[in-house]
Protein backbone atom coordinates (compact mmCIF):
# COMPACT_ATOMS: atom_id res chain seq x y z
CA UNK A 1 0.00 0.00 0.00
CA UNK A 2 1.75 3.38 -1.19
CA UNK A 3 3.03 5.30 1.94
CA UNK A 4 -0.02 8.24 1.60
CA UNK A 5 -3.30 6.16 1.47
CA UNK A 6 -4.76 5.40 4.61
CA UNK A 7 -5.12 2.14 6.61
CA UNK A 8 -7.70 -0.06 4.92
CA UNK A 9 -10.23 0.29 8.16
CA UNK A 10 -9.46 4.40 7.58
CA UNK A 11 -10.48 4.29 3.95
CA UNK A 12 -13.71 2.63 4.54
CA UNK A 13 -15.12 5.38 6.32
CA UNK A 14 -12.97 8.52 5.07
CA UNK A 15 -12.63 7.41 1.42
CA UNK A 16 -9.03 6.97 -0.21
CA UNK A 17 -7.70 10.35 -1.23
CA UNK A 18 -7.07 11.35 -4.65
CA UNK A 19 -6.39 14.16 -6.50
CA UNK A 20 -9.98 15.92 -6.96
CA UNK A 21 -11.06 18.52 -4.55
CA UNK A 22 -14.86 18.67 -3.39
CA UNK A 23 -17.26 21.51 -3.87
CA UNK A 24 -20.09 19.88 -2.05
CA UNK A 25 -23.74 21.61 -3.24
CA UNK A 26 -26.42 19.27 -1.16
CA UNK A 27 -29.16 22.13 -2.03
CA UNK A 28 -29.49 20.12 -5.50
CA UNK A 29 -30.36 17.05 -4.09
CA UNK A 30 -33.80 18.30 -4.69
CA UNK A 31 -33.49 18.93 -8.09
CA UNK A 32 -31.82 15.56 -8.85
CA UNK A 33 -34.08 13.89 -6.83
CA UNK A 34 -37.41 15.35 -8.78
CA UNK A 35 -38.78 17.20 -5.61
CA UNK A 36 -41.50 19.85 -7.62
CA UNK A 37 -41.99 18.19 -10.46
CA UNK A 38 -45.43 17.37 -11.59
CA UNK A 39 -46.73 14.07 -10.35
CA UNK A 40 -49.48 14.32 -13.39
CA UNK A 41 -50.79 16.60 -15.90
CA UNK A 42 -53.12 18.60 -14.05
CA UNK A 43 -51.94 21.85 -12.12
CA UNK A 44 -53.36 20.40 -8.93
CA UNK A 45 -50.70 17.58 -8.92
CA UNK A 46 -47.53 18.94 -7.64
CA UNK A 47 -46.52 21.19 -11.03
CA UNK A 48 -44.36 24.40 -9.52
CA UNK A 49 -45.28 26.67 -12.42
CA UNK A 50 -48.71 26.33 -11.50
CA UNK A 51 -48.08 27.13 -7.81
CA UNK A 52 -45.39 29.77 -8.06
CA UNK A 53 -47.74 32.77 -9.67
CA UNK A 54 -49.84 32.04 -5.95
CA UNK A 55 -46.71 33.65 -4.23
CA UNK A 56 -45.71 36.85 -3.89
CA UNK A 57 -43.31 38.07 -6.42
CA UNK A 58 -40.33 38.05 -3.98
CA UNK A 59 -41.67 34.49 -2.64
CA UNK A 60 -42.01 33.38 -6.22
CA UNK A 61 -39.21 35.18 -7.42
CA UNK A 62 -41.08 36.56 -10.02
CA UNK A 63 -38.86 39.35 -12.10
CA UNK A 64 -42.70 40.03 -14.06
CA UNK A 65 -46.64 39.35 -14.41
CA UNK A 66 -48.44 39.65 -17.43
CA UNK A 67 -52.19 38.88 -18.01
CA UNK A 68 -51.05 35.51 -19.69
CA UNK A 69 -47.71 34.56 -18.94
CA UNK A 70 -45.07 35.26 -16.40
CA UNK A 71 -41.30 35.63 -16.33
CA UNK A 72 -39.92 34.11 -12.72
CA UNK A 73 -36.11 33.25 -12.22
CA UNK A 74 -34.87 29.48 -12.90
CA UNK A 75 -34.29 28.04 -9.24
CA UNK A 76 -31.49 26.06 -10.38
CA UNK A 77 -30.02 28.49 -13.49
CA UNK A 78 -27.34 28.11 -15.45
CA UNK A 79 -25.96 31.85 -15.14
CA UNK A 80 -27.26 34.27 -13.27
CA UNK A 81 -30.11 36.58 -14.54
CA UNK A 82 -31.43 32.94 -16.34
CA UNK A 83 -34.90 33.80 -16.73
CA UNK A 84 -38.46 31.68 -17.84
CA UNK A 85 -40.73 32.74 -19.29
CA UNK A 86 -43.93 30.69 -18.18
CA UNK A 87 -47.80 30.83 -19.37
CA UNK A 88 -50.11 30.31 -16.70
CA UNK A 89 -52.00 28.41 -18.02
CA UNK A 90 -51.03 24.59 -17.61
CA UNK A 91 -49.94 23.59 -21.13
CA UNK A 92 -47.06 21.31 -22.05
CA UNK A 93 -46.70 21.88 -26.28
CA UNK A 94 -46.32 25.05 -27.38
CA UNK A 95 -49.24 24.14 -30.77
CA UNK A 96 -51.17 24.04 -27.60
CA UNK A 97 -50.94 27.53 -26.32
CA UNK A 98 -53.95 30.41 -27.58
CA UNK A 99 -52.80 33.25 -30.34
CA UNK A 100 -52.94 35.51 -27.65
CA UNK A 101 -50.89 33.66 -24.88
CA UNK A 102 -48.22 33.05 -27.95
CA UNK A 103 -48.12 36.82 -28.40
CA UNK A 104 -47.57 37.24 -24.83
CA UNK A 105 -45.17 34.90 -24.73
CA UNK A 106 -43.37 36.47 -27.52
CA UNK A 107 -43.20 39.90 -25.68
CA UNK A 108 -42.17 38.66 -22.47
CA UNK A 109 -38.97 37.04 -24.02
CA UNK A 110 -37.92 40.34 -25.91
CA UNK A 111 -38.91 42.58 -22.43
CA UNK A 112 -36.63 39.32 -20.22
CA UNK A 113 -33.46 40.02 -23.21
CA UNK A 114 -34.10 43.99 -22.83
CA UNK A 115 -33.60 44.14 -19.04
CA UNK A 116 -31.41 41.63 -18.94
CA UNK A 117 -29.06 43.55 -21.04
CA UNK A 118 -30.04 46.69 -18.98
CA UNK A 119 -29.43 45.05 -15.99
CA UNK A 120 -26.14 43.23 -16.26
CA UNK A 121 -24.92 43.66 -20.30
CA UNK A 122 -24.78 39.93 -21.17
CA UNK A 123 -22.36 39.48 -24.26
CA UNK A 124 -25.58 37.54 -26.20
CA UNK A 125 -28.23 34.84 -25.47
CA UNK A 126 -29.52 31.27 -25.16
CA UNK A 127 -33.09 31.52 -25.69
CA UNK A 128 -35.54 28.41 -26.05
CA UNK A 129 -37.60 25.45 -24.78
CA UNK A 130 -37.40 21.71 -24.33
CA UNK A 131 -40.36 20.13 -25.51
CA UNK A 132 -40.86 16.92 -23.47
CA UNK A 133 -38.61 15.10 -21.47
CA UNK A 134 -36.71 13.48 -24.05
CA UNK A 135 -35.65 16.77 -25.40
CA UNK A 136 -34.35 17.58 -21.93
CA UNK A 137 -36.99 19.31 -20.32
CA UNK A 138 -37.07 18.94 -16.29
CA UNK A 139 -40.77 20.04 -15.88
CA UNK A 140 -41.88 18.78 -19.66
CA UNK A 141 -45.72 18.92 -18.20
CA UNK A 142 -46.08 22.89 -18.13
CA UNK A 143 -44.47 24.69 -21.21
CA UNK A 144 -41.46 27.26 -20.33
CA UNK A 145 -39.20 29.29 -22.18
CA UNK A 146 -35.23 29.82 -21.17
CA UNK A 147 -33.62 32.98 -21.35
CA UNK A 148 -30.12 32.38 -20.72
CA UNK A 149 -27.88 35.84 -20.91
CA UNK A 150 -23.96 34.72 -21.43
CA UNK A 151 -20.65 36.71 -21.23
CA UNK A 152 -17.50 35.55 -23.40
CA UNK A 153 -15.95 33.08 -21.16
CA UNK A 154 -18.28 32.34 -18.80
CA UNK A 155 -18.17 28.53 -19.50
CA UNK A 156 -15.02 27.38 -17.35
CA UNK A 157 -14.03 24.46 -15.77
CA UNK A 158 -16.98 24.90 -13.08
CA UNK A 159 -19.51 23.52 -14.73
CA UNK A 160 -17.49 21.54 -17.58
CA UNK A 161 -15.57 19.21 -15.21
CA UNK A 162 -16.94 20.31 -11.55
CA UNK A 163 -20.54 19.64 -12.67
CA UNK A 164 -20.95 23.20 -10.50
CA UNK A 165 -21.96 26.17 -11.20
CA UNK A 166 -20.48 29.47 -10.07
CA UNK A 167 -24.01 32.34 -9.46
CA UNK A 168 -22.41 35.76 -8.49
CA UNK A 169 -24.90 36.75 -6.93
CA UNK A 170 -28.18 35.69 -4.33
CA UNK A 171 -31.33 35.13 -6.74
CA UNK A 172 -33.69 37.80 -3.98
CA UNK A 173 -30.95 40.47 -5.30
CA UNK A 174 -30.86 39.49 -9.04
CA UNK A 175 -34.89 38.81 -9.38
CA UNK A 176 -35.13 42.77 -7.91
CA UNK A 177 -32.38 44.04 -9.77
CA UNK A 178 -34.05 42.44 -13.48
CA UNK A 179 -37.79 43.70 -11.90
CA UNK A 180 -36.68 47.27 -11.36
CA UNK A 181 -35.01 46.78 -14.83
CA UNK A 182 -38.22 45.05 -16.51
CA UNK A 183 -39.45 46.71 -19.56
CA UNK A 184 -42.99 48.82 -19.00
CA UNK A 185 -45.37 47.27 -21.01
Amino acid sequence: MPQDSPPESEAAFTGVPDAFGRLWTPHRMAYIKGEGKPSGPGDDEGCPFCRIPQLSDSDGLIVARGRLVYAVLNLYPYNGGHLLVVPYRHVADYTDLADDETAEFAAYTKHAIAALRQASGPHGFNIGMNLGTVAGAGIAAHLHQHVVPRWGGDTNFMPVVGRTRVLPQLLADTRKLLADAWPAS
